[in-house]
């Protein structure tokens, strides 16, 4: 999909044809989109890496252009690892932005829906920076959905005896792994930015730049944490796991025991084996039952101040 937006007097306008200024979103284009921007200077290998998955944060400038990469967060709840990564791609070109992306993000949406009053599209380089910025953002977002569904797995663990849990646990951890390479191959790119000192032109630019290597440190320092305290969480709960099994083993352990001392008591008499005091008690059968009773009545005692229960 290709959708050309320009910033005017009534704010950031979706145009049918290509414009100076205007931001060039393109979200895993087709065939003929990829001509279309051949024909508008786009090189095809700067296509290539923005669409393939593996491809690392970076940014290649020349004379004529300026591409950045950077890898931003991606939700796939359907998967077996429901946070990932997936690079974008930033194209400065002429008087031109192009953003190339394999999906259709909700860091789109947020450039275009105006919550940047300064955003610009022809301020390429600010545009940039806002794309950064939101980047980090969006990764502190989810580094929060994360904080709340482990919050949650917590609390079923500490009665569970599976292990499902304990595997949503580690595939969150395998999120963060994730994040913890994107957010620090992104910190590596983004200073490398501020050396080149490309966006020097205006004073607010290098205050915005500030402000987006401070969020992607953050995102970083937020990463680390919930990575330690989940590794954490993992070995004590797989000890929590142990010891919860190991309770019901005890308590199914007790509760043999006690029904099984009539049945040892009953195993005595049997149907050709006379009761003591047949002869002289009409109650000998009862005695036998008050006896395997009283059996089992000590044992519970015994197990419940063992806490065995």
């Amino acid at each position: 999909m290709l959708t050309i937006y320009k910033t005017t007097e009534q704010g950031l306008e979706q145009l049918d044809s290509m414009a100076n200024g205007s931001w060039i979103k393109v979200v895993d284009p087709t065939a003929e989109e990829i001509q279309k921007l051949a024909d508008w200077g786009v090189d095809a290998d700067y296509i290539n890496y923005s669409l393939d998955l593996d491809e690392m944060p970076r940014i290649e400038r020349d004379e004529d252009y300026t591409f950045i990469l950077v890898r931003i967060p991606h939700r796939q709840p359907e998967n077996d690892i429901p946070y990932i990564t997936i690079p974008l791609g930033i194209l400065i070109k002429g008087n031109m932005v192009v953003t190339i992306c394999r999906y259709e993000k909700d860091i789109f949406k947020v450039l275009a829906n105006g919550k940047y009053r300064l955003l610009k599209t022809g301020k390429r380089y600010r545009f940039a920076l806002y794309i950064f910025l939101e980047t980090a953002t969006r990764y502190l977002t989810h580094l929060r959905e994360i904080n709340r569904i482990t919050e949650a797995l917590e609390d079923q663990l500490q009665k569970s005896t599976r292990n499902s849990e304990v595997l949503g646990l580690l595939k969150y951890q395998k999120s963060l792994t994730y994040f913890a390479t994107a957010l620090r191959s992104n910190e590596v790119m983004m200073e490398r930015v501020q050396r080149m000192q490309i966006f020097n032109y205006y004073e607010d630019d290098q205050d915005l730049l500030e402000d987006v290597l401070t969020e992607n440190q953050q995102a970083i320092q937020m990463t680390t944490i919930t990575t330690e305290i989940l590794s954490s969480m993992m070995d004590a709960f797989a000890s929590i796991i142990s010891n919860n099994l190991n309770g019901v083993m005890k308590v199914l352990a007790t509760l043999t025991i006690i029904i099984a001392l009539p049945g040892t008591v009953g195993t005595f008499f049997g149907m050709n084996v006379p009761l003591p005091l047949s002869d002289s008690s009409p109650y000998s059968f009862l005695a036998i039952i008050g006896i395997s009773i009283a059996l089992s009545t000590i044992a519970t005692y015994i197990f419940y101040k063992q806490d065995w229960f």
